[in-house]
């Protein structure tokens, strides 16, 4: 018999979607009247490098099990929950990991989404390490834009913190590639953690000052369960404006749009802008409009979430597109999520989802 509804379930309990019959979703919001702009899509879980704030060696060892092929998401399933995300509203769509370069033949999956989505702004976020082989591939596809992770220019700093021995100059290297393939400009986004790399907050705004790119400097969260997370270990946002400030005149700017992540400023001399990024000390979830898709096809509606929706089920059981678009549109009608703003130590402490299943 064919079915009549669909059952989603997670620890918040299960929703019953109309498995055919007219799309639902039109003017979609969630309970806090935030709609569903932007998209993020893990295409691996697996990365070349240990950070200790997303992947530390000792939990992500040898001996870790990575999900199997046969879990993943092939491109053509990202490519048609992607087109029905569009349809809800979404018009950003960014890839991410553990490291998306690690997946084979990543520039055929832009590509499949450029053909599909040509309206969509379509970005990545990597390490850099395999960057500057994949830039020209990748903007050729039609990617519009990178994010490269850049925890420090001293490269013995650098080299600690990748846990990898991987050296700056190869990152440098891979940014300058993205800027010559047009992948510009490039954003480069620095995870502060005290005692570990603020010493870095201010050659790193002085090195790229006046290149075009944007850093980004990102207080350390409390992502997943494993990288030990302490309030103690956080340079706030306000600091680090403060230390750049003082060396290189800075100005605050309005937002982009409703619901960017990062405050930005910029250098009163006119020769460029920064973001601080301030999810511990300056929760902007009143403005979140990012879902996340992991890797094995799983909905989270918060980077701090628990659980996720199962999306890849619905795929490989033939579910409709319209079907498809009436349970991601249930999902976001019921979410409430606002973690940052209600962050607790006890909360902090709770099991979630690792970030290098669900991306950044």
């Amino acid at each position: 018999m064919k079915k009549t509804v669909i059952a989603l379930k997670d620890s918040r309990g299960a929703l019953a979607i109309p498995a055919a019959g007219p799309r639902a979703y039109d003017a979609l919001a969630d309970t806090l009247g935030r709609g569903l702009r932007d998209l993020r899509i893990s295409v691996t879980d697996r990365c070349n490098f240990r950070c200790r704030y997303c992947m530390p060696r000792e939990v992500f060892d040898a001996g870790y099990s990575f999900l199997p092929h046969g879990e993943i998401l092939t491109f053509e399933e990202i490519v048609r929950l992607a087109r029905v995300f569009a349809s809800l509203g979404t018009q950003k769509i960014r890839l991410t990991g553990g490291e998306p370069l690690l997946r084979k033949d990543l520039a055929r999956l832009v590509a499949m989404l450029r053909e599909t989505l040509p309206a969509v702004d379509l970005t990545l976020t990597t390490n850099g390490s395999a960057l500057r082989a994949h830039a020209q591939p990748l903007r050729d596809a039609g990617l519009d834009r990178v994010t490269v992770s850049l925890d420090s220019l001293d490269d013995a700093t650098f080299r600690a913190m990748n846990d990898v021995d991987f050296p700056v100059a190869k990152v440098l290297a891979g940014i300058d590639a993205a800027a010559a393939a047009g992948l510009d400009p490039v954003k480069v986004n620095m995870v502060v953690k005290r005692g570990t790399n603020e010493a870095s907050i201010v050659p790193m705004a002085r090195h790229f000052k006046g290149s075009g790119h944007i850093v980004r400097f990102i207080e350390y969260m409390d992502v997943g369960a494993t990288n030990g997370w302490r309030m103690d270990d956080v340079v706030s946002a306000a600091e680090i404006v403060r230390a750049i400030d003082a060396e290189l005149p800075l100005e605050s700017v309005d937002a982009n749009y409703s619901g960017e992540v990062a405050e930005r400023w910029r250098y009163r001399d006119g020769s460029g802008e920064i973001g601080v990024i301030a999810s511990v000390t300056q929760a902007f979830c009143s403005d979140c409009t990012r879902a996340r898709l992991s890797t094995d096809g799983k909905l989270y509606t918060c980077l701090f979430g628990t659980d996720g929706f199962d999306l890849r089920a619905l795929v490989r059981e033939s579910a409709s597109d319209v079907a498809l678009g009436n349970a991601v549109a249930a999902i976001w009608r019921q979410r409430s999520d606002r973690y940052s703003e209600i962050r607790t130590a006890e909360t902090a402490r709770a099991s979630k989802v690792e970030m290098s299943y669900i991306g950044g």
